[in-house]
């Protein structure tokens, strides 16, 4: 497979295993138009790579991956909230079907989206000073991009909705504690220990790892039907609501936002 047409992401093959960096670094991996469009068609072609038999998913630099860019959806017109949401649900369906293991190395803060991608791989690896949050809500958008499937499905919805409605973090001992994650690692190694997992996987009986997982995976499937579709229509519909314009108006001039409930 020739990945060389992506610009906003980065691919390394070791022997089956292939690394996947969000790669915005200045940005602490924020997502734009671009990255988000590369997101949405990335899994469905490394589901069709005859040399891939597990993935880490990863950030580039500092970060993991801080969610939506902000001035994106600043300026963002209503044809392209429509690709928005387009590409939104085809990148969800297309990491859960993903037939290979992926491993998530949390390198960093991952916040909105950027949870999403790490909470939706099948194994989650966060090094000990990363955070993680949904924080959607203080953008005055529902948490539709899959947020409100795979929270109550790791965490249950007690918990789920502590987060998702207050968009408060957490820290990698927090999410380890409440079963959000499997293991919170030296910050260092991250990826050591992520990567160590997929070679193992890579190297084991590959044929009977991808029927687990898609076993596995059929009930969060019946979930994500269940949920995603209501979830990004809300959202989408918040989109063109006056606390979504104030609080990305006020994130940009760096003020406090004040929410109307319109």
């Amino acid at each position: 497979m020739n990945y060389a047409h992506y610009q906003f992401i980065t691919f390394h093959l070791d022997n089956g295993v292939l690394t996947l960096r969000l790669n915005r670094p200045e940005a602490m991996n924020a997502i734009n138009a671009g990255l988000h469009e590369e997101l949405s068609r990335v899994f469905a072609d490394v589901a069709a790579d005859p040399e891939v038999h597990a993935v880490v998913l990863t950030g580039e630099g500092r970060g993991f991956c801080g969610g939506g860019d902000l001035s994106w959806f600043r300026d963002i017109t209503p044809q392209g909230v429509d690709k928005l949401f387009r590409e939104a649900r085809k990148l969800i369906i297309d990491l859960l079907e993903l037939p290979q293991p992926i491993i998530a190395a949390v390198n960093g803060h991952a916040a909105g989206l950027g949870a999403t991608l790490a909470l939706f791989c099948d194994m989650i690896f966060v090094g000990e000073s990363a955070k993680i949050a949904d924080p959607h809500v203080r953008i005055g958008v529902a948490a539709g991009d899959g947020g409100a499937a795979i929270w109550p499905w790791l965490v249950g919805p007690a918990r789920a909705k502590q987060y998702l409605f207050t968009g408060d973090s957490l820290s990698a001992a927090e999410a380890e504690r409440i079963g959000l994650i499997n293991q919170v690692v030296a910050d260092a190694r991250v990826l050591e220990q992520a990567t160590a997992m997929a070679r193992r996987l890579a190297d084991g009986p590959r044929l009977a790892i991808k029927a687990s997982k898609a076993s596995v995976n059929k009930i969060l499937r019946d979930t994500v039907n269940l949920v995603l579709d209501t979830s990004l229509a809300l959202e989408k519909e918040n989109f063109y609501s006056a606390d979504h314009k104030e609080a990305i108006n006020a994130f940009l001039e760096k003020r406090a936002p004040v929410y109307c409930g319109r």
